[in-house]
């Protein structure tokens, strides 16, 4: 009998490990709409682009990443952890040796073939594509499923799901201003509708002048810039401070670019797809603010 006990008790103890083993599996679907299953939250997490890096660790994953991509500099505890490469290419023999259960991309950002080689070497590769401003949190939260840190993710995304909403009811209803956005100087870079500084720009109650363009960031002339009749110059550029990236625009052979509104905002905090978007978003704000404050007033309503 009491052998028959303990044949039972082991069996119910075998089939609970198995239930808990099947509880704590993960399937989560990626930015290209491929299931992501993981047997158990990922515990060595490999991120091929700096954000990416962010996310992880704003997710509460980040005591779980061990590597990273090149200029993944924030925050500061990722740059003690190795480099695997960058957008141009992945070192495949170094994210191998560091054994990741899971793998961080970008869509745009990675090369196809470098997730390709990934996959066919067995590891499962999360891809992400963040166009607007709520896939921060959806990626957060994303990132706290698969790592398992599903609390600190949720408050995370709150925070900015919030920030975003106070943004868009202070500023999405104020008078248009027409915007230019330069992500580079030389050649001049700016984004099309497409991008998520031109989705900061609707929520800041702008109309990106490029908008319409058809590659996510185009290239334009000088006289371009001129012809799309913006009227305040935004953005961060090659320019490592305002002062230089103001004086970009002043010393322009163009009088009429010269003298529009010219506002440094920090790249970091807008070029990345992160929490710190936020920073990026609240300051673009502002800036436009600034600009309607000093139009000239209507004189008896004209």
């Amino acid at each position: 009998m009491r052998q028959w006990r303990g044949a039972v008790f082991a069996a119910c103890a075998v089939l609970a490990l198995q239930n808990c083993a099947a509880a704590a599996a993960v399937s989560l679907a990626d930015d290209r709409g491929r299931a992501i299953v993981l047997p158990a939250p990922a515990r060595r997490i490999v991120t091929l682009a700096p954000h990416l890096a962010e996310i992880a660790f704003a997710a509460g994953a980040g005591g779980r990443l061990v590597g990273v991509a090149h200029f993944s500099d924030y925050p500061r505890a990722a740059r003690r952890l190795p480099r695997v490469g960058d957008s141009s290419r992945v070192d495949l023999e170094r994210i191998i040796g560091l054994k990741p259960d899971l793998i961080l991309a970008w869509q745009s950002g990675n090369q196809a073939g470098d997730v390709e080689r990934l996959e066919q070497l067995g590891f499962p590769v999360f891809v992400t594509e963040p166009a607007r401003l709520e896939d921060i949190p959806r990626l957060l939260r994303a990132v706290g499923i698969l790592a398992g840190t599903t609390p600190e993710a949720e408050q995370e995304s709150l925070k900015i799901i919030n920030k975003i909403n106070e943004l868009r009811e202070r500023h999405g209803g104020r008078p248009a201003l027409r915007v230019f956005y330069e992500i580079w100087h030389r050649p001049l870079i700016t984004v099309n509708g497409r991008h998520m500084i031109s989705d900061v720009i609707t929520l800041c109650g702008g109309r990106n002048v490029f908008a319409a363009a058809p590659a996510l960031t185009p290239t334009v002339s000088v006289e371009a810039v001129l012809a799309a009749q913006p009227e305040v110059i935004l953005g961060g550029g090659s320019a490592a401070e305002e002062k230089e990236f103001v004086a970009q625009w002043r010393t322009s052979a163009v009088k009429a670019l010269r003298e529009l509104p010219v506002f440094y905002v920090e790249p970091d905090t807008i070029q990345r797809q992160t929490p710190r978007i936020v920073e990026g978003a609240t300051a673009i704000c502002e800036r436009l603010e600034q600009v309607r404050a000093n139009r000239p007033k209507a004189v008896n309503g004209k």
